[in-house]
């Protein structure tokens, strides 16, 4: 495959592929948390485009309101507008709209930190978050992406797709470990998909984060695809792994359940 300085895929690949457009959404990814603001020489290193190119779609994302240009310190940073296109996928996401009440009523009756997130490959990524009282770790927020295999809502995902299909997944997925605690064997891994499909929920006890105990059930749409899964986070200085299961492994159960069970046909 033949890709730019950036790995962009070129249109060498695909004749239907805008090159233009794939940087200018290049340009809007380069900036994260560490990179809040940058200069036009620091977006052409990112993206891998001449200073000139980046002058222009800088300019162009600018005049469309996607960035936000210092006149003092001529740095750009993204702008609220870019917040446009994350509310328009939430507002028309059917997985979304048919949790949220059922997240709220988790979140008001177990004061605990309670999640939907959504599939993506090997990795899930954050729909929705309540935050509970109690939560220290905040760096999680709508949009978040995590590796699914050491993540009970990834694991719930994982546990409803067929063994082969979610082998396949694994393994292609980079399994490293991030704590003491994680487990990254494709084996050991299948063995606690295999648990988590009989019981309807999965767990994880501080896999990506130390100290996190995690427990999550998958939400299954018309066609028996997973598409989410609800999960409750608590810490480990407040719940033994025993407890956390015993006592929120029925309620995503029967959350999860109740969302699927209420999803639209697949259009």
């Amino acid at each position: 495959m033949k890709t730019d300085p950036a790995g962009t895929p070129t249109e060498v690949d695909d004749k239907l592929l805008v090159n233009s457009v794939v940087k200018a959404f290049r340009v809007l990814e380069a900036f994260d948390n560490a990179n809040r603001s940058l200069n036009l020489a620091q977006i052409s290193a990112s993206v891998g485009i001449d200073k000139s190119a980046a002058q222009r779609f800088t300019h162009t994302l600018n005049k469309l309101g996607y960035l936000h240009k210092d006149p003092v310190s001529k740095r750009f940073e993204l702008s609220l507008k870019s917040l446009e296109m994350a509310r328009h996928f939430i507002r028309a996401n059917p997985v979304i709209n048919q949790a949220m009440p059922y997240l709220l009523h988790l979140s008001r009756t177990t004061e605990e930190t309670v999640n939907l997130t959504l599939p993506d490959g090997a990795d899930i990524v954050f729909a929705a978050r309540f935050m509970s009282r109690h939560m220290l770790n905040t760096d999680v927020v709508v949009g978040t992406r995590m590796p699914a295999f050491c993540t009970a809502p990834g694991r719930a995902i994982l546990s409803r797709l067929s063994p082969g299909e979610a082998r396949q997944l694994l393994g292609g997925a980079p399994l490293q470990a991030f704590t003491a605690h994680t487990v990254h064997n494709i084996d050991d891994l299948m063995r606690r998909l295999e648990t988590a499909r009989e019981i309807g929920y999965a767990t994880a006890w501080g896999e990506f984060f130390p100290g996190d105990l995690s427990v999550a059930s998958a939400i299954i749409d018309k066609d028996g695809r997973p598409v989410g899964a609800i999960n409750i986070g608590v810490s480990n200085a407040r719940y033994t792994p025993e407890k956390a299961e015993e006592i929120f492994g029925p309620l995503v159960t029967a959350a999860a359940r109740s969302v699927s069970q209420g999803m639209p046909p697949p259009v």
